[in-house]
Order: C-alpha cells, then structure tokens, then sequence
C-alpha cells in the first residue's frame, strides 16, 4: 500500500536517461575527440553541484501490457548548479541522440531552461553541439513547422542576465543562433564550426564546395567575422574562459557585480609607464604590456582578440572591482577606428552597460580610418554607430587619453554629457585632426612657394605643436587634469570605489540597444 513500484520506476528511468544515446553513440563522440553532453557539465561546474531537471523528459518505449521497455532520452540535459559558489542555468545538448537537433524529441526542455533563467535571475551557459533541422522530422511531425519559437525571447533577454554559449561541434541554423545571441561565445578549435547551413546546404544553393572547417571554423569566426568572440584550445579552455567571463558579471542587471578581494596595492606606481609612449608619433608600442602595469595582476581577460584588433577589450579589476577596458592598439591600422572595431567596440560598450560594470577607456585613436576601402565599407556610419552606444551608456565612464584623440573617432573617448571625466598623460595630443596633415593642407601653395620648402614646413610644425600641447588645453580646463602615467592606477582605484557607489542607483535592465 505505498508508491515505491513507482519511486523505483523514477529511479530507473533516470539512470536509462544517464545512457544518452547508448554506447555507441557515446563511443563514436569520444573517438570524434568530444566529450559528452554530461561530462561538460561536469567539468564546467562546481563538483556535484548540478541539479537536473527534466531526466525524465524521452519517447518511452512499451510492452503490449504498457509496461516500460526503454526510453530514448531527450536530446537536452538543462538544470542549475554553480560557478565559483554561485549559481547558474545551464542547457546543454546532446549531439549522441539525434546528433542534438534542436527539433528532435522535446524542443520545449532547452526553451524551458531559458525561462528559467530570466524568471530566477541567473545567468545561463549554453553548451551548443547541433546539426540544426532536419528533414527527416518533416515524417515525424507530418508537418512543416514555421521557423521561430514565439514564446522564447532570445534578444531582451541579454538586458536582463548574463548569457555565455560555447559551440561544441558544428553548429548551424538555430543552434548557431544561440551561440551568438550571446554577451560571451567561444567555441574549440578544429572541433566547432558554426554556420547558417553546412556545407550539404550550401553546395547545391551556391556552387561552393566547402569542408566545414573551410566554412565555418575558427578561422573564420573567431578570427575573422566576429561570429564567436573567442577561440580554445580543447574543451576544458572553453569551460574555464566561460568560468572566468562570469566571475566578473553580476547575476542579473539587478545586482552589482562582485568583488573580489586582491592582494595587488591600489597604490602601486610603474616607472616603466613615464616611458612607454614613445616620442616618435609613428612608433607603435605594446598596449597590453599598459594593461598589465595598470590593472589588477592576473585580473584581466580578453574578449575577441581577433577581431577588430585596433581595439582591444578586456574585462579587469581595480583594487577587486570589476571594470571594462578598452585601449587602442597602435600596431594594428595604427589603432584607427574601422568597422570591425566599431562593431566590437558597440557591443562592448553595451554588454558593460546591461551589467553595470565601469569602463575604462585608454585612448591613442588617430581617427576613423580613411582611403577607399573604408569609404566603401561606410565606416563613418559604425563610427556614429559608436558615438550613439557610448552616449546611451549610464554605466561610470572614465577615459585616460594616452597619445592621440583625432576628428570623429576621438570624439568617442566617453561621454560628452554629463560629467565627461578625462585625465590626459603629458603625451597626449587632440584635435580635429594631426597637426602633421594639417599644416600641408592648409599650408600647401605657402610651402610650395618658399625657397626652401622643406624649412617652411618645419617652422610651422614646431610652430603649431606648441600651440597644441595638452598643456594649453588644461590651462582652461579643456582636460579635467594631466597625470603622472605612473599615477594612472592609483587615480583609477579611487575612482572605481566612487563609482561603485553610484551604481545602486542604475540597476534594472537596459533595452535600448542590445546589439549583436
């Protein structure tokens, strides 16, 4: 007279769920070099923390008396467990059972664990591993099904939490979707590819004939179009980088994001900083190597560094607080601003928005790049694209100009209303644009017509640099203040704890623009 027949059929159907796709399956996906859906999420989160939900979920198989034979699992494992002591939803498919078509079985499992995330307020991991649509389910359903879920809000979804998504194999359709609808995506090199169709597809649609990593890898995405913001080496990398991506984010656009306490002197002060601009304008130097000697050591963790790489943008700490940072690269298009970069920089600017994290800006631009190239791709457009994200931000802003801020582009370096805070190093110049095109343009028929031109033009570039030193601009408080660049990191982690302070203040989500 109880119910352990049942309890025990629950207990069984859970460990045939445990199965996945059998042995074969499973074998197969570990010769591929893959791990399985449920050794992903072992790895990805805290020991034994994950709790299950929906084991259940399958097409059961039954005797003539109705008694169960076997159950094919869904192809979707979702639960919660936690990341560094906090926790987080996580949806992962499984590519051994019906290679994880998003179609196959229960499509309601994974759109549930999205749900879930919103209506709990934790950020969600998407472990992505489907071959998209088929149509063989064309037979099953009896029916061809109009694209799209109605019921899943997949884009203001990212104003309200975190959402992180690694692509585990070849991706495509809405499987690739979900990679990208994403603040944070990574997938594995020579294991992922992500594409709108695969190869199969797109022969007969366009004649190109395509291996999937020549269509959709690594080197095409995640150094190229943008697609997925980082690459790893193996599986385990991508875990950790999804690991590290959430350690400096809030749960939700609700909450502040954590500090973490740092054993790095807010004080600290670099001599190598009063160097490390050069004097020669034309000569580059390793930005990073300023990150390293500003931010909290070991605190930062760099997000598509492949794309657009006259940006660099790094998430960091100050004295434990976590930030936003961009800096120019001047080894790459001499940090100008190009449509690659505009792009990268929009979705910066907004994701540290949603989340209330403070930037940082380290400026050395030179501009919106030029020349023919540039005005095909219409990179003046982006450049506005920029101005308008940095504008809408209400996240604190501060922006530390390095060397250059030139014409519309440097514009861009913050905010211009409000309380537009910018310090400058005794390197920094500004203006419409460089002085050094300036004078030959304006100058041109006085030049050419001197005795000496070469000696004309000299005199009125050492003649317009004096009228251009920063030092002129602070005299009517043109600049908040010029700084000691040894001083940079003492000045920030004072700042960043004010601005901590004020952030309560904005938190809820933020729609306006969640570009992707």
């Amino acid at each position: 007279m109880n119910w352990k027949k049942e309890v025990d059929e629950i207990a069984l159907r859970k460990k045939i769920a445990e199965k996945m796709g059998g042995d074969d399956s499973i074998d197969r996906h570990h010769k591929a070099g893959k791990l399985t859906v449920r050794e992903r999420i072992e790895l990805l989160l805290d020991r034994s923390s994950f709790k299950e939900i929906g084991a259940l979920t399958g097409a059961g198989h039954y005797d003539e008396k109705g008694n169960l034979v076997d159950l094919t699992p869904a192809n979707s494992v979702i639960g919660s467990g936690k990341i560094n002591n906090r926790r987080v939803v996580v949806s992962g498919d499984d590519y051994t059972i019906r290679a994880g078509s998003s179609e196959a079985t229960c499509p309601e499992k994974w759109q549930w664990a999205e749900k879930l995330a919103v209506e709990m307020q934790l950020p969600i991991v998407r472990l992505v591993d489907t071959a998209g649509g088929s149509v063989k389910l064309l037979e099953q359903s009896g029916m061809s099904k109009l694209p799209g879920y109605p019921h899943l809000d997949m884009i203001n979804i990212l104003g309200i939490i975190p959402v992180a998504a690694a692509a585990l194999g070849s991706v495509a359709g809405l499987g690739a979707a979900r990679v990208v609808g994403s603040h944070f995506s990574v997938m594995v090199k020579h294991q992922s590819q992500i594409f709108a169709a695969g190869p199969p597809v797109v022969k007969p649609a366009t004649g190109e004939d395509l291996n999937k990593e020549e269509l959709g890898g690594y080197r095409i995405h995640a150094r190229g179009s943008g697609v997925a913001d980082n690459e790893a080496e193996d599986e385990p990398d991508a875990f950790r980088q999804i690991r590290q991506f959430l350690s400096y984010m809030p749960q939700n656009a609700y909450e502040i994001p954590p500090w973490q306490k740092s054993e790095d002197s807010p004080d600290r002060r670099e001599e190598d900083l009063v160097s490390v601009i050069p004097r020669e304008k034309r000569k580059g130097y390793h930005a990073r190597e300023i990150l390293q000697m500003i931010f909290d050591r070991d605190s930062l963790f760099e997000i598509g560094r492949f794309q657009g790489a006259s940006v660099i943008s790094m998430l960091g700490r100050l004295n434990g607080y976590p930030v936003g940072v961009m800096i120019n690269d001047p080894v790459f298009m001499a940090g100008s601003m190009t449509v690659e970069s505009a792009e990268k920089t929009i979705r910066f600017v907004d994701m540290c928005d949603s989340f209330h994290l403070p930037i940082v800006n380290l400026v050395d631009q030179p501009g919106v790049m030029i020349g023919l190239a540039a005005e095909k791709q219409g990179t003046i457009r982006k450049a506005v694209r920029v101005l308008a994200a940095i504008e809408q931000s209400t996240t604190p802003w501060v922006a530390v100009i390095l060397r250059r801020s030139f014409g519309v582009a440097g514009s861009g370096y913050g905010r211009q209303r409000g309380l537009n805070l910018r310090y400058a190093w005794p390197s920094a110049s500004w203006g419409s644009l460089p002085v050094e095109g300036g004078i030959e343009a304006a100058y041109s028929r006085e030049i050419n017509a001197s005795e000496d031109p070469a000696a004309r033009l000299k005199e009125l570039d050492e003649y317009y640099q004096k009228l251009t030193s920063p030092f002129r601009t602070a005299e009517r408080f043109g600049i908040v203040d010029m700084i000691d660049p040894r001083d940079t990191r003492p000045i920030l982690c004072d700042w960043v704890e004010q601005a901590y302070r004020i952030i309560p203040r904005q938190l809820g989500p933020v729609y306006r623009s969640m570009r992707l």
